[in-house]
């Protein structure tokens, strides 16, 4: 038995630090959190000082635990080597408390280990120098998952009451799902303006080149001087008049400028540059980050971790990361690539400390083209972008020449032209850093133009106009949405992928062209926080409330009055919106005018199932008509005529074989009809304009396939051998039983068939509702008190089903209480399993 038990996160890591180790240690895996809050309500006691139930280890985590409990047991020394953050230290404190609960640190040695990189180097370096678990930072976590845990299971049941059930708010994602929100709702109400520009075609003898229009009729030309093609034909002619066939240089104006690199990467640049350059998104890049951190067979040299912690926001490089990179640089570069002193950079961020480095290649001498062919696509282009982020990040800075030229054109127009180029590439060499695309299209890096002095005549080839419109603001890509909450002071680095996945998967959001589109599900969560719960979706609260807990981390604050302060109000405002708000106006509902035909109100609203378009009332004598709204259409944009349209479904495609064929839109999905045949439409087909030849087709393919599946029936009976998915199988529709191998499906008789159901059958599963139960003898039943009695024991459980399912019936004033009860009991699943935020 080792002598010393070290216990990290992962089991890649725990594997390459074991080989650095030696003989004396004992190396284990936690895989992660050992344990978290139950998932129910009062796992968060608001009255017992914030007291936070733990509960059992679940069965994942047990296994992890007791590996690590029985490796303690003969060791003399605990080193705990988890992150060098604060979830990385909330694992480390849980471990040592359940090591305590069982009475093994009572003898031995604790000790907390930290390192920045998984090498030799740093680890031999981390366990000379070891601390103890830091309560500011433990506690900062605690506060993070008990905010995350009071917002999910209380906020999440009122939007399940007045919005749509199975919903769900947290507190970092519901203002990052309300920026998205905002941005489509700035896009929606956007008015493009119209406006002309003019360029002049110059043919210089040594190099042609373009000239921007920047004076007219001796005024500033801007962006909306023309705003139409006749103003722009009278400018171009009146301009060309002027010019009789070319323009003369008036004014040159040459300077240099010194653009400095880029710091090293940090989490949230890194998932920005990654998505310009790489298209990876944030999931992507921090999984890869991961496998870089957790190292790599490096052939002879062994397993190597290839780069920093990947979750920082801290800009620092250690000493000597710096000077390996010096000595790349020098080597590859030359001499004057290197400045005097080291570049330093300042980190924006309030509590960049944590990790304590920016992210960087573990040895700079590690090339990319060096490890190149072992490592994997995703993780080889990751790795090259941060080594040459990281060399880059050391050099001098590029100096760039920049010339302007100003050319007259008669005496009331001018033009101007620009260029500029690179004198000294310096880090340019290495990196630079992505643009999008209309910051691109707008630099005039790398043109040069022909030289030229005051006085010159420059011939003109032509005049030419572009007709252009203002374009509304983009909508958020992962980069800019993660560089937008970064600026606010939204989340961490440790949270940007997991808001931006937890956004993807509740479906409040898509991803489209690898831009965020929200969806009706998304906007009615977003308008409904944003009127009733403002404070809390409010970009200026939240980061507050970051700075809050990073206080904490610090120990400049205490976890539980930072509690205090937030709770008392938030379950107020909980309380009384839960009690005061009407759920019918927080459907999201738009009126659209009249349906023609009938004459009732046309509108469009959002329903359990997604939104829809409804003709009439509920107040109305007749029931109101109702039609799903199509994929692509949202209820926020939809018109009355597309709102119109789909209510013609059902319609007749035709007849045949003497009945109507008919198409519609059931819960499964778009289907054609023929008595009472159902062929659901291919994933192609659109039920709205399928013909008829087409539905006969589908229909036709139901045909075979059902006469396919059906091996033998029985005349006036249910009972048929049929293909199934696993292979021939019998049924009654009630019992489905499976044939003996030895048997020939099609040999089977009726009393056979029933002989094996009775034997081996099995209760039909149905996909919705009860499981149809086989009918039993009389002789078997149960007696009517014991069934009675049976019937009343399921009862509650079926009520509270119905409960957790979100279908409760309104309830009087008298039983608020018990009902949020049970709303936020149902809620604890969904909410205590999500990320932070």
């Amino acid at each position: 038995m080792a002598k010393n038990l070290l216990i990290v996160e992962s089991p890649a890591k725990a594997k390459t630090i074991n080989k650095y180790l030696g003989k004396d240690f004992q190396v284990l895996a936690s895989y992660g959190h050992v344990r978290d809050l139950v998932p129910k309500e009062g796992a968060v006691d608001p009255d017992n000082g914030f007291h936070m139930n733990y509960g059992v280890i679940d069965e994942r985590s047990k296994k992890h635990v007791d590996a690590i409990a029985k490796a303690a047991k003969g060791a003399q020394a605990l080193y705990l080597a988890t992150d060098p953050d604060r979830e990385g230290e909330a694992i480390s404190w849980h471990i040592a408390e359940l090591l305590r609960e069982r009475g093994l640190l009572d003898d031995r040695e604790l000790h907390r280990v930290v390192f920045s990189e998984i090498t030799p180097r740093a680890i031999k370096e981390a366990m000379a120098n070891p601390r103890q678990v830091l309560a500011p930072l433990v506690n900062a976590q605690q506060a993070r998952r008990a905010l995350d845990y009071l917002v999910g299971f209380n906020l999440s049941p009122v939007l399940w009451r007045k919005v749509q059930a199975g919903l769900s708010a947290g507190r970092v994602q519901s203002p990052a799902l309300r920026m998205i929100v905002e941005r489509e709702k700035e896009i929606e109400a956007f008015q493009s303006r119209e406006y002309w520009s003019v360029a002049a075609d110059c043919q210089h003898s040594v190099q042609p080149f373009a000239a921007r229009l920047v004076k007219l009729d001796g005024q500033k030309f801007e962006q909306f001087t023309i705003t139409d093609a006749e103003t722009a034909e009278g400018a171009r002619k009146r301009l060309l008049a002027a010019a009789q066939g070319s323009l003369r240089v008036t004014d040159v104006q040459s300077k240099e400028r010194r653009r400095r690199p880029a710091p090293p990467f940090i989490t949230s640049t890194l998932q920005q540059e990654a998505s310009r350059k790489l298209g990876f998104s944030a999931k992507r890049t921090m999984s890869a980050a991961q496998k870089l951190y957790e190292g790599f067979a490096l052939g002879e040299e062994g397993t190597i971790g290839l780069i920093s912690y990947m979750r920082t926001d801290s800009v620092n490089l250690s000493q000597e990361a710096v000077a390996e990179l010096r000595d790349v640089i020098a080597r590859d570069f030359g001499t004057k690539a290197l400045p005097d002193k080291p570049n330093t950079y300042a980190s924006k961020s309030k509590n960049a400390q944590e990790a304590h480095e920016a992210i960087r290649p573990t040895s700079a001498l590690r090339t990319p083209a060096s490890v190149a062919k072992y490592l994997g696509d995703d993780e080889r282009r990751l790795y090259e972008l941060i080594w040459k982020r990281s060399v880059a990040s050391q050099m001098v800075p590029a100096t760039l020449n920049t010339v302007s030229i100003e050319l007259a054109c008669g005496s009331e127009h001018a033009f101007r032209a620009t260029g500029t180029t690179v004198v000294d590439p310096g880090f340019l060499a290495v990196y630079e850093e992505g643009k999008d695309s209309k910051a691109a299209d707008e630099d005039d890096d790398g043109r040069k133009l022909p030289p030229m002095k005051p006085g010159d005549a420059v011939p003109l080839a032509a005049i030419g106009i572009n007709q252009h419109f203002t374009e509304p603001p983009p909508r958020f890509s992962e980069a800019s949405l993660v560089k937008t909450l970064e600026e606010y002071g939204i989340g961490r680095p440790s949270t940007y992928a997991s808001i931006i996945g937890v956004l993807l998967a509740r479906e409040y959001v898509t991803l489209e062209s690898r831009r965020f589109h929200p969806t009706d599900k998304g906007r009615a969560v977003a308008n409904f926080l944003g009127e009733h719960f403002t404070r809390y979706v409010d970009y200026d609260f939240t980061a507050k409330l970051e700075d809050e807990l990073d206080a904490v981390s610090r120990g400049e604050d205490e976890w539980v009055p930072l509690l205090e302060r937030f709770w008392g109000p938030f379950k107020a405002m909980v309380e009384d919106k839960m009690e005061n708000v009407d759920r019918s106006e927080a459907s999201g509902a738009r009126e659209l005018g009249t349906d023609p035909k009938s004459g009732k109100p046309l509108s469009v609203r959002l329903g359990r199932f997604g939104a829809f378009a409804q003709i009439g009332t509920k107040d109305d004598e007749e029931k109101p008509r109702f039609a799903s709204l199509r994929p692509g259409q949202s209820l926020h944009t939809i018109t009355a005529e597309e709102a119109l349209d789909l209510f013609r479904l059902p319609r007749t495609l035709g007849e045949f074989e003497g009945e109507d064929l008919t198409v519609g839109v059931g819960r499964f999905g778009p289907f054609v009809k023929h008595g009472k045949m159902y062929a659901s439409l291919k994933k192609d087909d659109d039920p709205y304009e399928i013909s008829f030849d087409r539905g006969v087709e589908l229909l036709k393919e139901k045909r075979e396939a059902e006469a396919n599946r059906i091996i033998r029936e029985f005349p006036d009976t249910t009972m048929q051998v049929l293909n199934g998915r696993f292979g021939p199988y019998i049924t009654d529709g009630e019992k489905n039983g499976k044939i003996p191998k030895d048997r020939e499906p099609a040999s089977l008789s009726l009393e056979e068939c029933r002989q094996i159901l009775e034997e081996t059958g099995k209760p039909v599963k149905r996909r919705f509702g009860k499981k149809t139960a086989a009918k039993k003898a009389p002789a078997k039943k149960a007696p009517a008190k014991k069934a009675a009695k049976k019937a009343a024991k399921k009862a509650p459980a079926k009520k509270a089903a119905k409960k957790a399912a979100g279908k409760t019936a309104k309830k009087s004033t008298g039983k608020k209480a018990a009902s949020k009860g049970t709303a936020r009991k149902s809620a604890a699943t969904k909410a205590s399993g999500s990320t932070p935020g």
